[in-house]
């Protein structure tokens, strides 16, 4: 008979996240012993170095000197103390490098997809635009600069790169609440949309990607229809569009597919739809490639894009209250380990806040993260199962509120004032990306 598998959606707890982290670590096989011929024996085994690191960002612990007081002087989880220095826990961090927490993150990932997707599966909650494979957002957010402490830094001017350790570009699965890519940029100024390709390569067809436009471009968004891939924009001022077919247009609201770039010089290749609509005096303006509006409303559209915000509120969970705004190190290694420390640590808790929206029938945002931070712990603590008590006793105890993230209304447009497209109309064309050739001009006059 096979061993129970404590990852099984039917055996997974997630009631606390150091108790899901410590049995993680649990069930990775013990380091080789090293030979004495290889010279002095490690004191400690890297496991116990990883999990000192977690349980500090935890704990709220600031400093590589926290973790090596927990791990000599106080003791962690099933690990003994080791006779250790400080100077020896900077050596083995610097030593070891950031590829273990990178792959530690991987797992927990996988582990966090397999039990969120088969929650959802046994949910009636329908899946969010039906249509996508997956819905993520793209986005990109920079360190925060690294504090002046070593001699070498301190000669350094306030803002210059050298304080500057890069930047975070992201995928964030909008269904699964889960980061499910995460690449490091050492060019914190580096545009946005250089490394936007390399970061959808491994999506499946059909993904539904939302990002800001920091993104937006002609070449961008031909490519992602290209590559099979849905998008959501909003549409940068000023840009010009030649109008093929009206869906629907009344004084508040146009439906209608258009090639963007209206120029011969700078035009799309792939047709998209525009969406305009005035609320409130405000006029909100998309673009997206799926084009039938039986297929993605209008309301669907302005409800999906601002869903890209859920990004910026990840993003807000690792720097403020997992505290990565204070990095530990100068050191790009170290400064890794912790971003990669970080990450993992949100995981556990955005999947908390989903299992229990899930189990309590209210929506992922109504359940307070930062009340989860904060209670989860002290529940655990008492002998209790932290997501059994959220979804039992949230709402009397307000961890189960109204979300204040604003509401989105849009018009109602029935279907039978819907024109269909023509059959046989064109909805490709030859493209010209000035965006490419201006590009391409500054490249040619740096090497001159």
């Amino acid at each position: 008979m096979e061993p129970s598998n404590p990852f099984h959606p039917d055996n997974i707890s997630l009631g606390h996240v150091e108790t899901f982290l410590q049995t993680l670590f649990e069930q990775f096989e013990p380091e080789a012993e090293y030979s004495p011929t290889r010279g002095r024996p490690r004191v400690f085994p890297s496991m116990c170095l990883w999990a000192g690191m977690f349980v500090c960002l935890l704990r709220g612990y600031h400093g590589q000197t926290a973790v090596w007081r927990l791990i000599s002087q106080r003791g962690l989880w099933f690990y003994p103390r080791p006779a250790i220095t400080d100077q020896a826990i900077y050596k083995r961090l610097e030593q070891e490098g950031s590829a273990p927490l990178k792959e530690l993150f991987r797992q927990v990932s996988r582990l966090m997809a397999e039990r969120l997707t088969f929650l959802l599966e046994r949910s009636a909650k329908r899946p969010l635009a039906s249509f996508a494979s997956c819905v993520v957002a793209l986005d990109e957010t920079k360190l925060d600069p690294i504090a002046k402490t070593l001699p070498k830094l301190r000669e350094l001017p306030k803002g210059d790169k050298g304080l500057m350790p890069g930047k975070l570009a992201s995928l964030f699965d909008i269904r699964l609440q889960q980061w499910i890519r995460i690449d490091h940029i050492t060019n914190p100024d580096q545009n946005d949309k250089v490394h936007a390709r390399t970061m959808i390569e491994e999506l499946p067809p059909k993904s539904l990607i939302l990002a800001d436009m920091g993104y937006f471009g002609f070449a961008w968004f031909d490519d992602l229809t290209a590559r099979e891939h849905y998008f959501i924009s909003r549409v940068r001022k000023k840009t010009t569009y030649e109008i093929k077919h009206i869906f629907y247009q009344s004084q508040d609201y146009l439906d209608a597919i258009i090639f963007l770039g209206a120029f011969r010089a700078d035009k799309t290749e792939h047709a998209v739809r525009l969406v305009e609509f005035s609320l409130n005096g405000v006029r909100y303006t998309y673009i997206t490639n799926v084009l039938d509006p039986q297929v993605l409303t209008i309301d669907q559209i302005a409800k999906l894009y601002a869903r890209r915000w859920d990004i910026e509120m990840a993003f807000k969970l690792i720097k403020q209250h997992l505290k990565l705004h204070m990095l530990w190190s100068a050191k790009t290694e170290i400064i890794l380990q912790q971003v990669w420390a970080c990450l993992t640590i949100a995981q556990a808790m955005h999947g908390m806040q989903m299992e229990i929206a899930l189990r309590a029938g209210v929506d992922v945002f109504d359940v307070s993260l930062p009340l989860l931070i904060e209670y989860a712990p002290k529940i655990a603590y008492t002998g209790q199962d932290p997501i059994q008590h959220f979804v039992e006793q949230g709402v009397e105890a307000r961890f189960i509120r109204p979300s204040r993230r604003i509401r989105i209304q849009t018009p109602t447009i029935e279907a039978q004032n819907i024109e269909p497209i023509p059959e046989g109309m064109t909805l490709q064309r030859t493209p010209r990306y000035a965006e490419r050739r201006s590009t391409h001009r500054k490249t040619m006059n740096n090497k001159n």
